[in-house]
């Protein structure tokens, strides 16, 4: 899981870098970056979102109490009723994109240019979350039946799509007349198709490609199904949940949009390094352990429950303290070797480090809160998550107002890093409390070895960071990723040769 991820993660590095060097930071990137968000928002919301957390957990307590024939009913159920939701959705959002646009970035209109290619290609996009709602529904059941590698690799084609798209295609338009970046949308929805169609065979393989209804009959059927109306209740806190992280991000792109032009942009590519350890460690992780953990829950199982959240959280301290520890002290050289090129400026560079070190001060909450929401998750306890997300949706905007007139974009990020500890550490002491989680033995000894090679760590990354000239090295490409990969390369074999030398055993610990 982990693996395909990292390629979809270093696929999608390479297509912002492709549109970074070629388009840079503007009002038609802050566009076409906020016409992406626009379906991103809903298929967060609605697919990816509140739909996957209702349907694992419904589909995996499905087939570890009625078998697997009963489970296919429910997934024709269900693939029924979402595929007829997201087609009526569609169509409501190309005829809204006016709307929707203004919504999210009112700011944008600032530039008539910009604002007008926002509504543009909102519309032409908007169809991609019918396509990723249907790839999330694939992804669940394919999850639900240990089948974890097609769900991973399929962002990959998302990203190979537009970079081919932002290579080929957007000169030609130039050459025609018409702004180049209009190619980045038709690369989005090429990406959604090819995203959908591998799954096909995938499910056709283990006999679970689902049967849609067509006729009235066979659709009124779906929807009264017990499954899917377990599903329909549960969505309801969930959609709240999930709500609330858009909310979120809709209050953040809309102050953005009336900051100085680039600013949405800066907060997208300081995002997409996020990512990395966000979904290599987080995403991963969360799928992996979801229908584990709810098959655990709906068999009775709460020692193999408490100890994979255990194994959990210790691989999170594990791998993403000292990523958030590079963010802090290493952000201008990642920023500076990945996007420093063609219309990317100095100034592009100094503006995505700083909401880079805002989002890596909360990345360690992030990525907890991929494993520690699971454990409620697999309960079948949508609410608890949902209460804790919305006191730190409130706790955010606060933050928003302190910081955001002395640190512009960059407090955006620092909010949302500093709400994503409280929100992790929160769940944290709720699942202890309720008892769903009790620390096995060895904590202490672990988290001393983590904090002595993340210090050593952190000393090394700072001293490059502050002793090599990585923005003046732009014309000299080669030699500036040649210095990136032997100080990564040193700091890996330095955290991992202390952990060694103080006497974890790495594979023993994976095997655990």
């Amino acid at each position: 899981m982990s693996i395909f991820t990292l390629a979809s993660r270093v696929t999608g590095l390479v297509r912002e870098l492709l549109i970074a060097s070629m388009f840079g930071a503007s009002a038609l990137t802050d566009a076409f970056n906020v016409a992406f968000r626009i379906p991103n928002l809903f298929r967060r919301l609605f697919a990816e979102g509140a739909f996957s957390q209702a349907f694992v957990p419904v589909l995996a307590a499905s087939r570890a109490q009625h078998g697997d024939e009963a489970t296919r009913e429910v997934i024709d159920s269900v693939a029924t009723a979402l595929a007829w939701s997201v087609l009526a959705l569609s169509v409501l959002g190309v005829l809204a994109s006016p709307w929707l646009v203004w919504a999210l970035a009112s700011g944008l209109q600032q530039d008539a240019r910009g604002y007008e290619a926002a509504v543009n290609m909102t519309s032409w996009m908007f169809p991609y979350i019918a396509f990723m709602s249907m790839v999330a529904l694939s992804a669940g059941i394919l999850n639900t039946w240990k089948r974890f590698a097609v769900p991973a690799a399929t962002p990959v084609l998302l990203n190979v799509s537009v970079i081919a798209a932002t290579w080929f295609l957007s000169p030609w338009l130039a050459k025609q007349g018409v702004e180049a970046i209009y190619a980045l949308p038709v690369g989005v929805m090429v990406g959604g198709v090819l995203q959908l169609a591998v799954q096909i065979p995938a499910l056709a393989r283990l006999g679970l490609l689902p049967r849609l209804g067509v006729r009235p009959r066979a659709v009124k059927k779906a929807w009264t199904n017990p499954a899917t109306l377990n599903i329909l209740r549960l969505m309801g806190p969930a959609l709240l949940g999930v709500g609330v992280a858009q909310i979120s991000l809709l209050i953040n792109t809309q102050i953005a949009s009336y900051m100085a032009p680039g600013s949405v942009s800066w907060l997208t590519y300081a995002d997409r390094l996020m990512e990395f350890p966000t979904a290599i460690l987080g995403v991963a992780l969360g799928v992996v352990l979801m229908p584990q953990l709810a098959a655990a829950k709906a068999t009775g199982d709460t020692e193999r429950y408490a100890a994979m959240l255990d194994w959990g959280l210790r691989l999170v301290l594990l791998l993403a303290l000292p990523c958030a520890a590079a963010l802090l002290v290493f952000s201008q050289p990642l920023v500076s070797v990945l996007y420093h090129y063609g219309a990317f400026t100095d100034r592009d560079v100094q503006q995505t480090t700083l909401a880079l070190t805002g989002y890596g001060v909360g990345l360690l909450g992030l990525v907890a809160i991929k494993v520690l929401a699971p454990g409620y998750y697999a309960s079948q306890d949508i609410r608890t998550p949902v209460r804790i997300a919305v006191v730190v949706l409130v706790l955010t905007q606060v933050l928003n107002v302190l910081l955001v007139p002395y640190l512009a974009h960059a407090g955006l990020a620092l909010s949302i890093g500093l709400g994503a500890l409280v929100n992790a550490l929160w769940l944290l002491v709720g699942l202890l409390r309720r008892g769903s989680y009790k620390p096995q033995p060895g904590w202490w000894r672990f988290g001393l070895q983590v904090l002595l090679a993340t210090s050593l760590l952190t000393a090394l990354l700072w001293f490059a960071a502050n002793h090599l000239p990585w923005v003046a090295l732009r014309q000299e490409a080669w030699l500036r990723i040649g210095w990136m990969v032997a100080v990564l390369a040193g700091s890996a074999l330095l955290y991992f040769g202390v952990l060694w030398a103080t006497g974890l055993r790495l594979k023993a610990f994976l095997k655990r």
